[in-house]
């Protein structure tokens, strides 16, 4: 959905592209492909930093995409950026605090799901050029609403501007009877709402 929603964008030349939790760097392969002069990949697992410079070179884009180890915005924090890309930890889960290693901490961001989503809506905006964009996505599970509130509390105009439903994965299985058991899911529900959310910056 995010390479998809990135597709639709139209990146000035020289663009400054940031890929928030890069994973295996593809979607930051994508935006240099996209035409973006530099893109910034940030994760908190060295694998992933290290996969993603990987991927990069192999596709030819080892000169335009830098991966960086860190929390979050932590290692870019005073860039600007034309594009913020993010597909954030978002599964609710019953430990207060999510996770700080091993594979879970891809996915579990607290009782409500927005542990990492609350950070990126209040820091994301102020690393946005003039009108820069913010692309995000995250599960109907945890509040979309909010999220297009707290970025428009911050000045941005936000939308969600695509919606898919999918049948819920292994770990939203496994977890079903407790998120019943909180009210974020039906009774018997098996499927979940994914969003993108596009927030732009005033120029």
């Amino acid at each position: 959905m995010l390479a998809a929603a990135l597709r639709q964008e139209t990146l000035r030349p020289g663009a400054e592209v940031l890929d928030v939790g890069t994973g295996s760097g593809a979607l930051a392969v994508a935006a240099a492909r996209h035409g973006a002069g530099r893109v910034t990949a940030v994760d908190a697992a060295l694998a992933a930093v290290l996969t993603t410079r990987l991927n990069a070179w192999f596709a030819g884009h080892r000169g335009q995409v830098r991966a960086y180890r860190g929390d979050l915005l932590r290692p870019v924090a005073g860039h600007r950026f034309d594009l913020i890309m993010a597909n954030p930890p978002y599964v609710p889960c019953a430990a207060p605090v999510p996770p700080r290693g091993g594979r879970a901490r891809a996915w579990d961001a607290g009782p409500d799901g927005r542990a990492v989503l609350d950070r990126l809506c209040a820091q994301a905006p102020t690393l946005l050029a003039p009108d820069g964009v913010l692309l995000l996505v995250h599960s109907g599970l945890c509040d979309p609403v909010r999220t297009v509130e707290l970025l428009a509390g911050a000045g941005l105009k936000a939308a969600v501007t695509d919606r898919r439903s999918i049948p819920f994965g292994p770990v939203l299985r496994r977890r079903a009877p407790w998120l019943e058991a909180q009210g974020l899911t039906a009774p018997g529900q098996d499927k979940e709402e994914l969003v993108v959310v596009r927030a732009q910056r005033p120029a």
